[in-house]
C-alpha cells in the first residue's frame, strides 16, 4: 500500500484573546501503513467545540493542553481504510479523537466501531454522543429537576443547551432558554418546545428574563457565564441547583474576568452550584445512551445540526462558535 497523504491543522501558537488564523497551520504529511493493532482511517465528519479553546492555553485543566505543532484533537467520525486489527475492517465507521486531520493512523482500541450506525451518522457526534451525554448527566444527575419547576438554559440554541431544554420538557418542567438572536429564540419555542426564550443581546434582557420566569428559577444550566449568568443568579429560588457546563463568554478574554460575587446569593438562597466534566460519568455512559436513544426513537428528542462542508473551513467553523453561527451541533463535513 502506498503512503497516504494526510492534511491536518496544527496549533501554531497559543492564542491571546480571540484566536485568529495565525494560531493555526495547515500541513500535509505522509502516513505509513498501519502496524499491528492499528487502523488507517479517513475522516468523514469532525466536531468543533467550545472546550477546544481552553485546551489551546498552556494552563492546568481537566485535560492536558494541546501541544504546539500537533493536530487539534477532538471527536471525529472516520471510515476505516486499512486495518491490522481483527475486529475492524475496511469500510467500518468508527468514532475517534483524531480531530482536525483528513487521515490518521489510530490504535484500534481508540477507535469505537459504530454498530449500529445511527441515522444520520452525525448523531454520534451530537445527540447520541458526548453532546447528549453532557446534557443528560449535567441536568439529571446534578440538578435533579422536578415536574413543575423552572429550568433556565443559557446557550440554549447550542448543541448541549438544546438537548438540556428538551430533556427538561420530557421531565415535566417549565423550560426557558437564553440565546443570541430572535430567530434562534423563535426556533427554540416554535420547533423545539421551550416554554419561552429570551435574547441576551436585547436592551431589555433582564426584564424579559424576569417576565419569562414569574416563579423564579429552580434549575440553571449554565453554558455561558459572564453577565448572562449574573442576571440569572439574581432570580434563583431557595434550594436552586446550578450546573456549570461551560463559560463560553469568558474563553477569549485576555485578562481574568471580574464580576459580581455570587457567594451571598448561594448562601442566602441555600443553592447548590456545581461544575462537571462528562468524562467523569464514563461508567454510566451506557445508561445515558440507552435513555437518549429511547427518547430519540420515540420522537421526544429532536436533533438540530449546522454542517459546514469542507475541511478547509474547519478553522472558520471553530471561530464561528464564538459568534453564534450555529444552531445546534456544529460539525464539519470533510470532503
Amino acid at each position: 500500500m502506498s503512503d497516504t497523504k494526510a492534511t491536518r491543522i496544527v496549533l501554531a501558537k497559543r492564542p491571546i484573546g480571540t484566536p485568529d488564523d495565525d494560531c493555526f497551520r495547515t500541513e500535509t504529511v505522509s502516513l505509513g501503513e498501519p502496524a499491528d493493532g492499528q487502523v488507517l482511517v479517513k475522516t468523514r465528519y469532525l466536531s468543533v467545540d467550545p472546550y477546544m479553546r481552553g485546551r489551546m492555553n498552556d494552563v492546568k485543566s481537566y485535560v492536558p493542553p494541546y501541544r504546539l505543532d500537533e493536530p487539534i484533537s477532538g471527536g471525529a467520525i472516520c471510515e476505516v481504510v486499512a486495518s491490522r486489527a481483527s475486529h475492524l475492517q475496511p469500510g467500518d465507521l468508527v468514532l475517534t479523537q483524531t480531530g482536525w486531520q483528513t487521515h490518521a493512523l489510530v490504535a484500534a482500541e481508540k477507535a469505537s466501531k459504530l454498530d449500529p450506525v445511527p441515522q444520520p451518522v452525525t448523531l454520534a457526534l451530537g445527540l447520541l454522543g458526548m453532546t447528549g451525554l453532557t446534557a443528560y448527566f449535567g441536568l439529571i444527575d446534578i440538578c435533579d429537576p422536578k415536574p413543575g419547576q423552572t429550568i433556565v438554559v443559557s446557550g440554549a440554541a447550542g448543541a448541549v443547551g438544546m438537548v438540556v431544554g428538551q430533556i427538561g420538557k420530557i421531565l415535566g418542567c417549565r423550560v426557558v432558554g437564553i440565546a443570541g438572536s430572535d430567530e434562534k429564540n423563535r426556533y427554540l419555542t416554535d420547533e423545539i418546545g421551550f416554554d419561552a426564550s429570551v435574547n441576551y443581546k436585547s436592551p431589555t434582557f433582564y426584564e424579559d428574563l424576569k417576565k419569562a420566569c414569574p416563579d423564579g428559577v429552580d434549575v440553571y444550566f449554565d453554558n455561558v457565564g459572564g453577565p448572562v449568568t449574573d442576571a440569572v443568579m439574581k432570580q434563583i429560588n431557595d434550594f436552586a441547583r446550578i450546573s456549570v457546563c461551560g463559560q463560553i463568554s469568558l474563553y477569549n478574554l485576555s485578562e481574568p474576568d471580574v464580576g459580581p460575587r455570587i457567594a451571598p446569593i448561594l448562601l442566602t438562597r441555600k443553592a447548590k452550584m456545581q461544575g462537571f466534566i462528562v468524562g467523569d460519568y464514563h461508567t454510566r455512559f451506557p445508561e445515558g445512551m440507552a435513555q437518549l436513544s429511547k427518547w430519540y426513537t420515540e420522537g421526544r428528542l429532536k436533533s438540530q445540526e449546522t454542517i459546514i462542508k469542507g475541511f478547509d473551513r474547519t478553522i472558520e467553523a471553530f471561530l464561528g462558535l464564538f459568534t453564534g453561527i450555529n444552531t445546534g451541533k456544529l460539525i464539519v463535513e470533510v470532503e
